[in-house]
């Protein structure tokens, strides 16, 4: 006999993978991820058939959607998470939601409101206003910003080695490290280095290790680049704050910081001085989960 129960999807659609979770009332209907391979979000036809096939695919057979809750990476205004919504709605013919992945990291924790911070190859926090409106600050890639994620990390370390070789100073084991890294043998190549990537964010970003290594063998401008990185991450929260959002509760998740207890601690220092009152909190569990939450959201009757 078919299950008659709403069936609720979310979806976590990351930088490189995707994860899908279905659960109808408390029982699991699908769990499943695979890599985000054609994630194209920037056209919302495209995203929301690439979202619809999924959820066709994952599905079991004959078990449709009754509500699909999407977090985008790469959806980064509210008109460019409602054109996708859109067109998935207009797909699938049930109600839906489409946000920032990094939206998703409130509603995973169990919190009503927040701000959702990450910090793994680039940084971006995201939270909301008073009357709901949803507010995001950083997140502006390797070049202009990202800094607290790993290529803004190794971007910083950069600029303080070059300083350091301005100022009539052999490197040290930061400058070193960046070097090898990088593949050349004086500070003067890393600028030419660091402009021949393809893809600055990930290709700066996989050397951010060099930064920590660096610091524990005491590296004094490894450990200014790491709290730096953490007072900017503090102050996207402090941004956020000043833009009136609820920023009480901050919950954490990014591989970066997370593997990290120097950017965390430093973070969370920064943190205390920027915002009081606000609490960090790291993820404990699957962004998925969040999408989920938001997807049972949708199942539930409007008060009138």
């Amino acid at each position: 006999m078919q299950d008659s129960r709403p069936v609720a999807v979310g979806i976590d659609v990351g930088g490189t993978k995707t994860h899908l979770r279905a659960v109808t009332g408390t029982d699991l209907v699908a769990d499943h991820i695979r890599t985000s391979r054609g994630w194209w979000p920037h056209d919302p036809v495209t995203a929301a058939d690439w979202l619809a096939t999924l959820v066709g695919e994952v599905l079991p057979s004959h078990t449709l959607p009754s509500a699909v809750a999407v977090g985008a990476h790469a959806c980064e205004t509210p008109r460019q998470c409602e054109g996708i919504r859109l067109a998935l709605q207009e797909r699938l013919q049930v109600p839906c939601l489409v946000v920032g992945d990094a939206e998703l990291l409130v509603p995973a924790a169990g919190f009503d409101r927040g701000v959702g911070l990450v910090a793994g190859t680039g940084s971006v926090a995201v939270g909301r206003s008073a009357d709901g409106t949803s507010l995001q600050v950083g997140g502006w890639g390797a070049l202009l910003g990202d800094e607290g994620g790993a290529a803004g990390l190794v971007r910083e370390a950069a600029r303080a080695v070059w300083a350091a070789h301005d100022g009539g100073e052999a490197p040290d084991a930061l400058g070193d490290r960046l070097l090898a890294a990088f593949g050349v043998s004086e500070v003067p190549a890393l600028g030419g280095a660091l402009e021949a990537t393809t893809a600055p964010s990930a290709d700066w970003g996989r050397h951010a290790p060099v930064v920590f290594e660096a610091a524990e063998e005491g590296s004094l401008p490894a450990r200014r680049v790491i709290a730096d990185g953490g007072r900017a991450l503090a102050s996207l929260v402090a941004r956020l704050a000043s833009r009136g959002a609820f920023v009480d509760d901050v919950v954490v998740a990014g591989g970066t910081i997370l593997s990290r207890p120097a950017l965390y601690s430093a973070f969370a220092e920064a943190l205390f001085d920027a915002v009081p009152s606000a609490r960090p909190h790291v993820l404990q569990v699957p962004p998925v989960d969040g999408a989920l939450t938001l997807a049972q959201t949708l199942l539930r009757p409007v008060d009138r």
